[in-house]
């Protein structure tokens, strides 16, 4: 199976961090009394790709104070921690020798730059797209049309690896092959759209050798 370039999403397929941000946004709401469970999380956060402030409050002023107070405490946990999955190194430095990538995110370009301060990986990508990139995040497919646009691939040529609903939403909306490696968080989600579902990342080298 042959494709020119790949697209790989960032949070939950190549580092583990959603965990973190999980426990960022849980310890913000507690603040205001309210306990955000995981199941929450994962319906809110990487489904529909909504704050999950809103469960909260309708309070704009205070749904930023609370991201801000999640942004912060998200950068303290991030800071100095080894965060990358495993096998990744090895599937990444493979399938770049022989492909173009990108990582498009939708995670802050500070809190990226703290991700991967350590990782290694950046080298072995053409480009990277932050959230500050582009105005609509997941599932809305801006993000993937950029990606597309900066490739100079056709959308045949390309693969997405995502691991979360909203991310497979907006691979496919924008007519991209999307293939999932579903994380701890987004386990037991609705994947029935990926064009194929895989237990791991080390299970790429072999299907795209």
């Amino acid at each position: 199976m042959t494709f020119d370039f790949i697209f790989w999403d960032n949070d939950g397929v190549l580092v583990d961090t959603e965990g973190l941000y999980f426990q960022a946004s849980r310890e913000a709401l507690a603040r205001i009394g309210y306990t955000l469970t995981p199941d929450q999380f994962a319906a809110i956060s990487l489904a529909s790709g909504r704050s999950v402030f809103e469960l909260a409050t309708e309070d704009a002023v205070l749904m930023d104070e609370l991201r801000e107070v999640r942004n912060r405490r998200y950068a303290e946990l991030l800071a100095g921690t080894n965060l990358l999955l495993p096998g990744v190194h090895e599937t990444v430095s493979r399938l770049g020798a022989q492909r173009g990538m990108a990582i498009v995110t939708s995670s802050r370009r500070d809190h990226f730059d703290l991700i991967h301060a350590t990782t290694g990986l950046l080298p072995f990508f053409d480009f990277i797209l932050c959230r500050e990139d582009y105005r609509e995040a997941k599932p809305h497919p801006e993000a993937y049309l950029l990606a597309l646009q900066r490739s100079g691939r056709r959308p045949a040529d390309c693969l997405v690896i995502e691991d979360s609903p909203r991310g497979l939403a907006a691979a496919k909306t924008a007519g991209l092959t999307c293939w999932v490696i579903p994380s701890a968080q987004a386990a037991g989600q609705d994947f029935s759209a990926a064009d194929r579902i895989l237990g791991d990342i080390t299970e790429l080298s072999a299907l795209l050798a």
